[in-house]
């Protein structure tokens, strides 16, 4: 009689898991930077206070680990076109720095750029190494959006939010009030990266879960009365769905006008409040109201600290200094904030909410066409290959579809807004996702 021998018994998950959590280990800085900003930030504690938050602390440890890994391989280097297109903003940086008259303020505005607009993102295009590492830290991303929106979602049914004409009820998640665009900022990354990979060609399940996603990132993203994010969102959102395709997209935005009737009706008292918010966005010219009117106003200060220094800027850091030289009495130098856990303050404006004029106001002309042109080029770049994935590479389309969606998102939301408080790294985080997607094949996997 012949004997056989068993087969080994084999242990494939507890195996594979291990495996899989190797194969991502380097990718631990980029999400726990992602991740520990859903940790509270007790108020003042921002960078621009002089105090390093955990996330700025893991985005340091993500540079580190890409410097070592670069002196350990000797492999991995960025290509000319990429260094070129991540680099050319350090000219503007160290210009404006050098030049202003503030050299401390100057220095250390120059840290916090190089950072935020080139050290991450250069680091995230040279650790990801195909899609699925996309798919890790977009995932990561998506989930901050979720723990995020879920309380705001309780601070607006609570009254425990953010002080909103007269009721607790703004949601504004772990950031609090004195930064009511943070929750509202990562609410809605986390809608733009989920409803790319829904509209992408791939697996019922992961197209299913990622549309949840992205439904139930409206209510929180709705509830944070945040008109410069809406307006990104849809942009960035209508434009996803509208290259589609023709019949998907008509299915999309039905159920989207569908939702969001649910979703005004559904809100009570807050309905009222809502559609005040949203009926004030086509008001901005005939009758805008303090908050409107003082951002005009701020606008028209850079505008006039650029048309003064034209090439240099006032220096980084410096539009707050030089604000009241060049802003007209009608501005209100600060906004009251209240509620989330914290007394009332008064908080100065001490920036124009306008990315560009920032940059412009800053650094110059020449600082504000290096910077924009940085990510007009990303962009540009993003649509191409979007284009090729989607004739070539299908799998790769998700990763193109979130990527060029972030990218137009912060592109539209820079107009009312700027870098600043903890929720910076998350932008800093976001380009490089999408510098990878533009400077990287879509269909091969690094060496």
């Amino acid at each position: 009689m012949a004997l056989t021998l068993a087969p080994p018994v084999r242990r494939p998950t507890r195996y594979m898991t291990y495996r899989h959590f190797l194969a991502h280990a380097h990718l631990l800085p980029a999400v726990a930077a992602v991740l520990l900003l859903a940790a509270p930030v007790a108020p003042g504690d921002v960078t621009a206070s002089g105090k390093v938050t955990p996330a700025d602390a893991a985005s340091a440890v993500l540079v580190l680990t890409c410097a070592v890994q670069l002196v350990r391989n000797r492999r991995r280097v960025l290509s000319g076109v990429a260094a070129m297109v991540l680099g050319a903003p350090v000219v503007g940086f160290a210009v404006a720095a050098v030049t202003s008259a503030d050299p401390g303020a100057g220095w250390t505005g120059f840290l916090r750029y190089v950072q935020v607009f080139v050290l991450v993102p250069a680091a995230l295009v040279l650790l990801l190494r195909d899609r699925r590492d996309f798919a890790v830290v977009a995932g990561a991303v998506v989930v901050l959006a979720l723990v995020q929106g879920g309380l705001g979602v309780w601070q607006y049914a609570a009254s425990e939010g953010a002080s909103y004409q007269g009721r607790n009820i703004r949601a504004v998640g772990t950031f609090g009030p004195s930064d009511v665009m943070g929750m509202a900022t990562a609410v809605a990354y986390g809608l733009v990266v989920a409803a790319g990979y829904a509209l992408a060609p791939g697996r019922a399940r992961v197209r299913a879960v990622a549309g949840a996603c992205a439904v139930a990132l409206l209510v929180p993203l709705t509830v944070s009365f945040s008109r410069g994010t809406w307006i990104a969102t849809a942009v960035a959102v209508t434009a996803l769905i509208v290259s589609a395709g023709r019949r998907q997209a008509v299915r999309v935005l039905g159920v989207l006008a569908a939702c969001a009737v649910l979703l005004v009706d559904g809100a009570g008292v807050g309905s009222q409040l809502i559609g005040a918010r949203v009926a004030s966005i086509v008001q901005v010219a005939d009758a805008p109201d303090s908050s409107v009117s003082d951002r005009y106003t701020l606008w028209a200060a850079a505008l006039s600290m650029g048309r003064e220094h034209p090439v240099t800027g006032v220096g980084l850091k410096r539009f707050r200094d030089e604000r009241d030289a060049h802003a007209s009495l009608a501005l209100d130098s600060g906004s009251d904030t209240a509620g989330a856990g914290q007394a009332f303050a008064r908080e100065p404006l001490l920036s124009p909410h306008n990315m560009y004029l920032l940059v412009l106001s800053e650094q110059g002309l020449p600082g504000c066409a290096l910077l924009t042109g940085s990510w007009a080029a990303l962009l540009v770049t993003g649509v191409r290959r979007l284009r090729d994935a989607r004739a070539r590479v299908p799998a790769a389309v998700g990763p193109g579809l979130a990527a060029v969606g972030l990218l137009l998102w912060q592109g539209v939301d820079f107009l009312y807004s700027d870098i600043g408080g903890p929720s910076t790294v998350l932008t800093a985080v976001l380009l490089g996702l999408t510098a990878w997607w533009a400077l990287h094949s879509a269909d091969e996997r690094a060496r």
